[in-house]
């Protein structure tokens, strides 16, 4: 962990973030508090930041941790640099060239602060901008400010802020220099100049960047500025670098590995993705991609492990959980695949319910209803045995006849779970389901039968029978007359139509009790045809004119589709004719 916390900060520190570079760094060292490169690494943070006494404090600990490692007394050198302890960083730089001689940072380091003893004893004239243009304060400043960061780029400038570092009369020399004047301001805390300068002037491209040779460091005051704001890289060990270039070859073999797979070089690609498990354990993806790869081959039991192995050690390494999701996918999907019964497909079943808890995603969630759908299929379709369907039903039969009616709707549903495409099942548990009342299940079971067979008498005359019991009599008598085109001499249905026409004329007589009529009225306004019919404008003016205005009465009764709709609100009792 504490390897990752620093991996962390060397990240931050690369990209400037140098607060965030010590926080990670402070993780490491509380996970590991004995290991001297975190606090090297550290104290080059502190110094960007330039917060010397913190920066000094670490390389310390560091040369007490490792007092034989050159390393320590050039972050130790930089500090006390940076606190303008300039005896002190000669001193420290020089112990570290006795560990390393030929250490060029610290041999640049200990120049550095040679050439800041030497300005420091030539004490030049009291400027009259104080001591603006002393210390890597200006450079610190100019590099903060936006107006002013940019000149930094360009060689002249810097030069001549240089050249007024280490004499500030030059000053004088370079005032009419626009950018010189913002470069004022900014360290003043003023606003000088015209119109032309700070952000509105024109600032010319350069693409290189100032330079100076060892000779000119002893006598350039800027380079201590550098040396301060700009430590030396984070201490990378060796073996943080060969697993870093591992992660980067195993990055290019999945690469070519995609390249492979989409050009249905499988074997190729699978070959790619080994290598880069190889290379890299730490990243799950290269062996849900080579999952894949199996999964598309058909190698299905090879497929499954690399999943396993992906969600175990995606686990350990608390990966994305839309990696682990996906893996778990890629098993069901694999398991799916080799189901051969409906048990087959509990582990499969199982398998998406828990990528889904990972992550829901769509095609998860569609995989998983499909699966569902085909273990019940299956499950139907081991079950179905037409002899032993036929048995359970003749055992319903002899159940009805007894009027065992419970104990007969029993063995018909056993009958339709071995064969669920006998229509006359259907009918026998429908004519059950009436004698006990169960309308609704009645209902639904007749319209079951009439599907399965449109020419089955049988199947209209239960469909009739519950709607008449339900006081659905319009309703009833369309399925009458419907078997009746199947079927034109069945007594059953012949019967049927008498009784409905029987109800549908006491209503259109007004023969009907009040309390009759009150619910067939409220019956009717649950039907959602008589609610159609209500709320249609015109068959509200066709009704207003059969109360009100005969003569136009008269022209409605000419209109077949309006006198249909009349005589469905008469049989439902909403109209009475007189």
């Amino acid at each position: 962990m504490a390897e990752e916390a620093k991996s962390r900060g060397n990240e931050a520190f690369s990209a400037r973030d140098y607060a965030t570079a010590v926080k990670h760094f402070t993780d490491a060292i509380a996970l590991s508090p004995t290991n001297h490169v975190l606090y090297s690494n550290r104290s080059a943070a502190h110094a960007s930041l330039h917060h010397y006494a913190d920066a000094l404090k670490d390389a310390k600990k560091t040369v007490e941790l490792k007092p034989d490692w050159s390393k320590g007394y050039s972050r130790l050198g930089a500090a006390h640099l940076g606190l303008h302890q300039i005896q002190d960083a000669i001193s420290a730089y020089k112990k570290g060239l006795e560990i390393d001689p030929n250490n060029e940072g610290l041999k640049s380091g200990l120049a550095d602060a040679q050439a800041a003893a030497s300005q420091s004893r030539a004490a030049p004239p009291p400027s009259p901008f104080g001591n603006v243009f002393s210390g890597p304060e200006m450079w610190a400043k100019l590099t903060a400010d936006p107006s002013t960061r940019l000149y930094l780029q360009q060689p002249d400038f810097v030069k001549m802020m240089q050249e007024i570092q280490k004499n500030p009369n030059n000053l004088n020399l370079y005032l009419k220099d626009q950018r010189v004047m913002q470069a004022i301001g900014v360290l003043l805390n003023v606003k000088l100049g015209g119109p032309n300068s700070g952000d509105d002037m024109e600032i010319p491209e350069e693409t290189s960047t100032p330079q100076s040779s060892a000779s000119e460091r002893k006598e350039d005051k800027k380079m201590e500025e550098e040396k301060v704001a700009e430590p030396e890289p984070m201490e990378v060990t060796g073996e943080e670098k060969e697993a870093k270039e591992r992660k980067a070859q195993a990055a290019k073999e999945k690469e070519l590995g995609n390249a492979a797979y989409k050009k249905k070089e499988f074997e190729k690609a699978i070959e790619h993705y080994t290598k880069a498990t190889e290379l890299d354990d730490e990243d799950i993806s290269y062996l849900t991609n080579r999952a894949a790869v199996y999964l598309e081959t058909g190698k299905y039991d090879e497929c499954i492990k690399d999943c396993d192995k992906a969600v175990e050690r995606g686990r350990e390494l608390r990966s994305d959980f839309k990696m682990i999701a996906r893996a778990l996918t890629r098993k069901g999907t694999a398991l799916v695949k080799m189901a051969k019964c409906s048990r087959d497909y509990e582990p499969a079943i199982e398998t998406f319910q828990k990528a889904l808890t990972e992550h829901r995603n769509p095609d998860t969630l569609k995989k998983l209803n499909e699966a569902e759908k085909a273990k019940k299929d299956l499950e139907q379709q081991e079950y179905f045995d037409p002899k032993l369907a036929e048995e359970e039903r003749e055992k319903g039969n002899e159940s009805f006849k007894q009027q065992r009616y419970p104990e007969a709707v029993k063995h018909y549903s056993e009958s339709l779970r071995r064969n669920p495409k006998d229509p006359k099942t259907y009918s026998n548990r429908a004519a059950c389901y009436t004698k006990l009342g169960a309308l609704p299940e009645g209902l639904k079971d007749a319209e079951m039968c009439i599907e399965l067979d449109p020419t089955f008498s049988k199947g209209y005359t239960r469909k009739g029978a519950v709607q008449f019991f339900m006081k659905e009599y319009d309703k009833a008598l369309e399925t009458y007359q419907e078997g009746l085109k199947h079927d034109p001499r069945n007594q059953e249905l012949l019967d049927g139509v008498r009784r409905c026409v029987e109800q549908l004329n006491k209503a259109s007589r007004g023969d009907l009790s009040p309390e009759e009529l009150k619910e067939r009225q409220a019956k009717a306004m649950q039907d959602p045809e008589i609610q159609n019919i209500l709320s249609d404008p015109v068959m509200r003016q066709v009704l207003v004119d059969f109360q009100e205005n005969p003569k136009s009465a008269q022209e409605h009764t000419k209109n077949p589709m309006v006198m249909s709709k009349i005589q469905k609100l008469v049989q439902a009792g909403i109209v009475q004719m007189r």
